[in-house]
């Protein structure tokens, strides 16, 4: 296949070029030397003895949040075939540390190989999968033998402006990748079009919903002890809360110089700040404090003897929790300098809490354009914006509950998702 050919080709010069970030990146979340091996396809003694009768289902992730994703699946998976065993593979040492602390007798967590041809191969033949199921990126070369060899394959997609453009840029190597996929799992029904209009078949497709929002409007029980330790911080029960979530470089720092202005009108005010990525910590503590705001650290919040402006999150797996105790949230990756894209705001909702981000949500385009144009969410141009935002929602509790409201109800659509995607990929090679 010409494609292949090509993308072959040119996998080395490209794989070159991204090595000293990926090395930096690496090196920065630590314990990359662990494992390090099955990026090339090699495998520890009692990893080949486990993996060695076959029939697993290898799930393909990335990194954390794709894992997260996987892992939502993976279950309604075993709740539909009890007695499923899978392989559960990611990019990032973030995201391999979150499925092997997952794992189990009937789930093993391994890297994903690096996607050149040979190593693909080695990997194949290690695992012998009976299904392969990617999330949310397609490796060509995997996806290529796997197709050869008649193992059924699945793609769980999730389709952002930026990569539309990329992928109509080169529809012509990538349209007949795509199209070695038995299933395609979309989130709307718009993206049926999308897709065909980028090679992909009508009968791959299928509209599941978006697992992401599929989740409980539940209380998180750690909320209680979240408050408990605000409580200590010496920050009143009554204290409207802004929390940042999923920040990104440049958006600590302008959260905190908005809530400086603010406690002018709004004295009690408190910023709680949860970065992306938790090795950010330094640098969004030197934001904050450049901002004029004095902080705690999440991991060392028993050591301030006097009373902080902010809360400063350096400890992952708790924004869920964080939320329920926000007054207004603001979304991160929206209007950061450094990246775009957006974060997920459908925990913030289901929390209860109204959201505002900036202008740069592309990868959830679909749900917040519902949210805008129905009055459940804000949309922000710059900082001005986002602090005319915060204000008028701190002044009006009702528009704020309003707002919630509404945004309830639109992600509510999505519910059933995970089941809805786990009986199509379930169904591969079957009549679904």
């Amino acid at each position: 296949m010409l494609p292949l050919l090509i993308y072959n080709l040119c996998f080395p010069l490209v794989f070159l070029g991204m090595l000293p970030g990926l090395a930096r990146r690496m090196m920065r979340r630590g314990n990359y030397r662990r494992k390090f091996g099955q990026r090339f396809g090699r495998y520890d003694e009692a990893t080949r003895l486990r993996l060695a009768d076959g029939g697993r289902v290898w799930v393909h992730s990335i990194s954390v949040g794709e894992t997260l994703l996987a892992l939502r699946l993976i279950r309604q998976m075993r709740e539909l075939e009890p007695g499923l065993r899978v392989v559960l593979s990611a990019t990032t040492s973030t995201g391999f540390a979150l499925a092997e602390e997952n794992a189990s007798e009937w789930l093993e967590a391994v890297y994903n190989p690096i996607d050149a041809w040979a190593l693909a191969r080695r990997a194949l033949n290690s695992i012998r999968p009976e299904r392969l199921i990617f999330i949310e990126a397609v490796w060509p070369n995997l996806l290529a033998q796997a197709a050869a060899r008649g193992i059924p394959t699945a793609l769980v997609a999730r389709l952002s402006p930026r990569s539309e453009r990329r992928f109509r840029q080169f529809r012509f190597l990538t349209g007949p990748i795509f199209r070695l996929l038995d299933v395609i799992s979309v989130q709307e029904p718009d993206d049926v079009r999308r897709w065909e209009s980028l090679g992909a078949e009508a009968e791959q497709l299928h509209v599941t919903g978006n697992i992401k929002f599929d989740q409980p409007a539940r209380r998180d029980e750690r909320a209680e002890q979240f408050r408990a330790l605000l409580a200590r911080l010496s920050v009143p029960a009554d204290a409207p809360v802004v929390l940042g979530g999923s920040t990104f470089p440049g958006e600590e720092g302008m959260l905190a110089r908005i809530c400086g202005r603010l406690r002018r009108e709004f004295p009690k005010l408190f910023l709680i700040a949860v970065p992306r990525h938790v090795e950010r910590a330094t640098e969004a503590a030197a934001e904050i404090t450049e901002a004029g705001l004095t902080f705690a650290l999440r991991s060392a919040e028993a050591e301030r003897t006097a009373p902080p402006d902010c809360l400063l999150v350096n400890t992952t797996g708790e924004l869920r929790a964080w939320y329920e105790l926000a007054t207004v949230v603001y979304i991160g990756k929206s209007m950061s300098p450094a990246a775009t894209g957006g974060q997920n705001p459908v925990e913030a909702v289901f929390a209860g809490r109204p959201v505002v981000f900036g202008p740069h949500m592309e990868n959830f385009r679909a749900v917040v354009s519902r949210m805008i144009g129905e009055t459940a969410a804000m949309e922000v141009r710059d900082e001005a914006g986002l602090e005319e935002a915060i204000v008028g929602l701190l002044r009006e509790p009702q528009r704020r509950e309003e707002m919630a409201r509404r945004a309830m109800g639109i992600v509510a659509a999505h519910e059933g998702a995970t089941e809805r995607t786990a009986r199509v990929v379930m169904g591969v090679g079957e009549n679904c």
